[in-house]
């Protein structure tokens, strides 16, 4: 993964209502041991973000991210192999992503999906894969988290003919009002990064701000897409917070409601309530 440079943006006034981080890379980020993740979950506590999931997108993450989530009681887990990492996806790699995402404190099966803009996996590689991904989430009825770049037709496509698990999450929501519809028509939920808070984001601002809250998700995708107005500074967990205030902004609502609307709705996709302490 790319490595983001500068300091990291101020942490911000604590949020009234405690919020979840749906989709991080704590790793990414930086943390190795135990007391890196931890630091990591008291600054974004500090802000107000007092739980998130960590999630890996290759066979070396995906190890890490299980170990990592018994560390820190306020970390979870999501496993598998992103679509760009799908050229070689051998029978080792599928039995051993099966057996880490029957782990307790693994909450979803991710990311997985298509990614037509980088060149590093063929498309029929990404689509086996895909499918492989869709038909583990079913298996260990955990939430099926999607990563999904240049490709809305397709991921549509493919969750239409398998059966799309009973929870699917858009991370990183980066379609407009049209496909926002349509994916809300499936009862899929959306999860805003910092993009939602650029300015020239228009469309993906429209449908942020047209999507049923109980839809609704709020992420930072960190290291990367640091929100407004520090884009191109490393992301951390504690800058969902500025999301959020943005997103409340956005949509005229109360960023307290909002808080507790995100975090009910992450507690729910996640089953965050039923997973108990390693």
């Amino acid at each position: 993964m790319t490595q983001r440079h500068g300091e990291r943006p101020p942490v911000p006034e604590r949020l009234p209502v405690s919020a979840v981080d749906s989709h991080t890379h704590l790793d990414a980020c930086g943390a190795e041991t135990r007391e890196d993740v931890v630091a990591m979950l008291d600054r974004a506590e500090s802000a107000g973000i007092d739980r998130v999931i960590t999630v890996a997108d290759d066979m070396s993450a995906a190890r890490w991210v299980v170990e990592a989530s018994t560390w820190d009681p306020r970390v979870f887990a999501a496993v598998a192999l992103h679509p760009t990492r799908t050229a070689e996806f051998g029978e080792a790699d599928r039995t051993e992503l099966a057996k880490l995402a029957e782990h307790p404190r693994v909450v979803a099966v991710g990311e997985t999906g298509l990614d037509y803009y980088w060149d590093y996996s063929p498309p029929a590689a990404q689509h086996d894969a895909f499918r492989w991904h869709i038909e583990l989430s079913k298996r260990v009825d955990k939430a099926l988290m999607i990563h999904d770049r240049d490709a809305h037709a397709d991921i549509l496509r493919i969750l239409d003919e398998e059966g799309a698990p009973s929870t699917v999450v858009f991370h990183c929501f980066s379609g407009d009002l049209d496909f926002a519809r349509a994916c809300v028509e499936r009862g899929f939920v959306l999860s805003f990064a910092g993009p939602v808070t650029f300015r020239n984001a228009a469309a993906l601002r429209e449908a942020a701000a047209w999507t049923p809250v109980d839809h609704l998700l709020v992420e930072t995708d960190a290291p990367f897409l640091t929100p407004h107005p520090f884009r191109g500074r490393p992301n951390e967990p504690y800058c969902a917070a500025y999301t959020l205030r943005d997103l409340a902004t956005l949509r005229g609502s109360d960023v307290g409601e909002l808080a507790s609307a995100v975090t009910r709705n992450a507690e729910r996709v996640f089953r965050l309530g039923d997973v108990a302490e390693s």
